[in-house]
């Protein structure tokens, strides 16, 4: 299982999903569905989130040991 603090990332960065989504050049939905965990983004999502951030794509995401 894939967890993530993208919430708390936008909330430190004071960024909605919609501009978040904007700069991604993905749907405002798809971050709504990356924050609920129904959807784990591409690797190179992931790795453009860590750069829009400026941390490591694991401050971002955390494999958990779940099934």
């Amino acid at each position: 299982m894939l967890k993530n603090n993208l919430k708390v990332q936008r909330a430190i960065k004071d960024v909605t999903q919609e501009e978040l989504a904007n700069l991604l050049g993905v749907s405002r939905q798809t971050i709504n569905s990356i924050e609920k965990n129904r959807y784990v983004p591409s690797t190179v999502l992931a790795l453009k989130l860590s750069e829009v951030f400026g941390v490591p794509v694991n401050e971002i995401f955390q494999l958990t040991e779940e099934e």
